[in-house]
């Protein structure tokens, strides 16, 4: 028997500093308009000192349950599935998460995708409650800062000078067929799994040591990257796609809302036209850049308070991240019948 798992809460955090696309001009060299209409950048958060990856994941949690009115004691398990550019190395951000709740009757560990790790995580979650009965509620947690890790003077990494920070969190509920979790699909391009490390690159050196665990995140090859991702990323964005949707049981032409990974305008207006959506069954997050695999949760709420997702409607999240995975899950919002 197929046990429904829905999703009883979302939160999102952002820290209260801004960075415009206009304070961005002098550190990337590239113009206003550039940052804005092309990159998608009007402006972005920047964390604190106190906006660590913990940190940030813990409020977007704590709204979460406020919204799905629940106890932390009721948690029977909390999945990071955040940044590892965390408060520590070799660390289980899941269970410092768990401890700041106060989730006492849980046990928890990371799952990490990048910035595909969103829609995996939803469909783990989902898979793990539907195989053990004792988990009745599983929190969903992310947290990212990985725009400290960008050199903002290194054009070889300007498709990430749309980082931004923030947490986000989804709380999942067993036996519910509300927002209910239906089906996902991923695949990876492992030819691009070293295309992006980090390195100790300082501003304007060409000494780059490859695959240092301090520094700044650098591309390593430029050249395939660009052409390898040119040829194939549209295609595997709309393979998950239509994959998740189509496991449900229902045509791409069904889904009403698509819930997607920052990235420059003109490739996100792309995958919508390929899939026969507008930009009105969409949210561009232009004003808050890309925060790794807390996007997700971010546009379910912008998208419901935009007007743009109803009950009922059939709903996909889909992200991708360096390594090189594209990700996608579909939901059908509301109560399902």
């Amino acid at each position: 028997m197929d046990i429904p798992i829905g999703i009883a809460g979302i939160g999102t955090y952002f820290p209260p500093t801004i960075e415009t696309a206009a304070q961005l001009v002098e550190q990337t060299a590239i113009p206003e308009a550039v940052l804005r209409e092309k990159m998608g950048i009007v402006q972005r958060h920047v964390a604190g000192d106190d906006d660590s990856v913990t940190a940030m994941a813990t409020k977007a949690a704590e709204q979460a349950l406020e919204q799905a009115n629940i106890a932390p004691a009721q948690i029977n398990l909390v999945i990071s599935h955040g940044s590892e550019y965390k408060d520590h190395l070799v660390w289980n951000a899941a269970a410092k998460i768990q401890h700041n709740l106060g989730a006492i009757n849980a046990y928890s560990f990371e799952l990490y995708a990048l910035c595909a790790g969103a829609p995996i995580a939803l469909n783990v979650g989902r898979s793990m409650m539907q195989a053990d009965p004792s988990l009745e509620y599983v929190l969903l947690a992310a947290g990212s800062r990985e725009n400290d890790l960008v050199n903002l003077a290194n054009q070889r990494s300007r498709f990430m000078f749309n980082f931004g920070a923030g947490g986000g969190a989804i709380l999942l509920q067993r036996n519910s067929t509300h927002n209910q979790i239906l089906t996902a699909s991923a695949i990876t391009d492992g030819s691009l799994s070293e295309t992006v490390v980090l390195t100790r690159e300082a501003a304007n050196s060409d000494e780059a040591v490859i695959g240092e665990l301090v520094g700044r995140l650098d591309v390593t090859d430029p050249d395939y990257m660009a052409d390898r991702l040119g040829a194939n990323s549209l295609e595997n964005f709309t393979r998950v796609i239509t994959e998740a949707v189509e496991k449900s049981g229902a045509p791409l032409s069904e889904v009403k809302f698509l819930g997607i990974t920052h990235m420059k305008r003109s490739f996100y207006d792309l995958i919508l036209q390929t899939i026969g959506l507008t930009p009105e069954q969409s949210v561009y997050l232009d004003h808050y850049g890309h925060v790794q695999s807390v996007d997700q949760a971010l546009a379910i709420q912008l998208g419901l308070e935009q007007g743009k997702i109803h009950p009922g409607d059939l709903i996909v999240l889909a992200g991708a991240g360096t390594g090189y995975t594209w990700s996608a899950i579909a939901v059908r919002w509301g109560e399902s019948a």
